[in-house]
């Protein structure tokens, strides 16, 4: 089984670098709280793209992002000097605040709305809607939250003022970009009832 996160921000790094090769980067993030103690080949998740640690020093770690995860999430998006949110993979003896994230992102949702008292309207992909439920949880840029509305191609999640404080979640405007995973049960309920045909 790989990493498990539970999506509730440990703390609000910043990104040192973002270097292309090919179709792949190396992405560096100064983040002291999740790099005590760890070591290469831990798991991070950064906007909640699960990730593994190459090298870490000095409250800095780096990882390496290959195309397809590029593609599939915000990460290319970054630069040197941009929040990020991260997280530590789950320990056996950990508590499991928020829900069980893979750190798989399913794809990438925009900021379409913010209301008053932080209710953030989101668009959702087509292949991803059917996975949201009202109530339901998803994380959004690693973030578990829980959907309060829903309609034909978006959601609505409601941000408390902790989740302003301690992650991207408080700078995001509209037309910004975030990364989207479903709740892993309702992807597997959905193969289960399928009887295994979807790939």
């Amino acid at each position: 089984m790989g990493a498990v996160f539970t999506g509730i921000v440990e703390e609000l790094g910043e990104v040192v670098a973002l270097e292309a090769s090919g179709g792949a980067a190396r992405l560096t993030v100064r983040g002291p709280l999740v790099t005590d103690g760890a070591a290469t080949g831990d798991s991070i998740a950064i906007n909640g793209v699960c990730l593994t640690v190459t090298a870490a020093s000095d409250g800095t770690f780096s990882a390496d992002v290959i195309g397809e995860t590029l593609s599939r999430s915000s990460l290319g998006a970054l630069a040197a000097g941009s929040p990020v949110n991260l997280e530590r993979a789950l320990r056996l003896d950990g508590r499991l605040g928020g829900h069980l994230v893979q750190g798989h992102v399913d794809g990438t949702g925009t900021i379409v709305s913010r209301e008053p008292w932080d209710v953030v309207r989101v668009s959702v992909p087509p292949g991803l809607a059917r996975y949201v439920v009202q109530k339901g949880s998803i994380a959004v840029d690693g973030v578990s939250l829980t959907i309060s509305a829903l309609g034909d191609g978006w959601i609505e999640v409601s941000l408390i003022p902790e989740t302003l404080a301690r992650t991207t979640l408080g700078g995001k405007q509209p037309g910004e970009t975030v990364n989207l995973e479903a709740d892993m049960i309702a992807k597997y309920v959905e193969r289960l009832l399928d009887g295994g045909q979807r790939s």
